[in-house]
């Protein structure tokens, strides 16, 4: 006779699952390769904006990729999947683990080997490159798991992965590539896009407004109503932006300052009509605005490289 057999006796599914290893594709899936480019993006700004050859430091450039992409910024997805479950069996019952594709506890135990993973792969970046994924783990971990759960807030959870997205990573390439603390305009420029990104990921929300009504998260289209968290989120985009067109100036790289203002320019026009319809049109901003806007990080990052600061 087996245990199921046995009469009074109920099974703990959360521990049964797991005997059961999830398929590969399916743990790569959770990771979410798709996710990756904006904080390889970011870092790669970093490395232009240091000014040092690629040559000079290719194995720490490519291992430098591999920790901002899918070492890091998967942890980070698998840590928001998992705890974010009960919202997705709402919003996205498709996702791994709400669909019951990724079996038992797997999803938290991919995110603790994930992490484990991050912080070995940092270790030959030096202690910046260490110290920078430490802080976009916890930050990571802070987001999205009690007690802390920052995206519980549209105002703290966007600025953590606005930060981790764009500022850290940026910071890590220019650390990494000098092999010191980058330079205080180097420093300015990357916290004035991790600034701007806390728009883009208002953006994200809009998807995902009825589930956090019911859950109880508080972003910002939750909190204030999709039109007035778009219209927040475009003048979010936009002065951190304008702020870096005058530091350009002030720093005489008039041709990326002409260049960011072009984009700039474009962009408001394609934010007029993304608030016509913010909810359906928040996609199409993504594919065109939000492209615009990390095409004007790389100039800057360029920049930056001429200055030699």
């Amino acid at each position: 006779m087996t245990p199921a057999d046995k009469p009074g006796l109920v099974l703990d599914r959360s521990v049964v699952a797991p005997l059961r290893l999830p398929d590969l594709r399916v743990c790569l899936e959770l990771l979410k390769p798709v996710t990756w480019f904006a904080a390889i993006w970011a870092f790669m700004c970093g490395v232009v904006s240091s000014g040092v050859p690629l040559a000079a430091r290719w194995p720490e450039l490519v291992l430098g990729m591999v920790l901002a992409g899918p070492m890091v910024c998967g942890t980070s997805q698998a840590v928001n999947d998992w705890f974010d479950r009960h919202v997705d069996a709402i919003n996205e019952p498709d996702r791994p683990i709400p669909s019951g594709r990724m079996p038992g506890r797997w999803g938290l135990y991919i995110a603790i080997i994930w992490s484990g993973a991050s912080l070995l792969v940092a270790v030959p970046l030096g202690p910046w490159g260490f110290g920078a994924a430490v802080f976009a783990l916890l930050a990571a971990w802070g987001y999205s798991a009690p007690p802390f759960r920052f995206k519980m807030n549209g105002w703290w959870g966007n600025a953590a992965v606005a930060l981790c997205y764009e500022g850290v990573p940026w910071f890590t390439g220019a650390a990494v590539m000098r092999d010191a603390l980058p330079s205080v305009n180097i420093l300015i420029i990357a916290a004035l896009y991790s600034v701007g990104a806390h728009g883009i990921m208002t953006l994200n929300d809009f998807k995902s407004v009825e589930g956090d009504l019911k859950i109880g998260i508080r972003s910002l289209p939750a909190q204030l109503g999709v039109m007035r968290a778009a219209v927040i989120a475009c003048v979010i985009m936009t002065v951190p932006q304008a702020g870096v067109i005058l530091l350009m100036i002030g720093w005489h790289h008039l041709w990326a300052a002409g260049l960011i203002g072009v984009s700039l320019a474009v962009q408001l026009v394609l934010m007029r009509r993304l608030l016509e319809k913010p909810r359906e049109r928040a996609p199409w901003y993504n594919a065109t605005g939000t492209t615009l806007y990390v095409l004007g990080m790389l100039v800057s990052a360029f920049a930056l490289a001429a200055t030699g600061v």
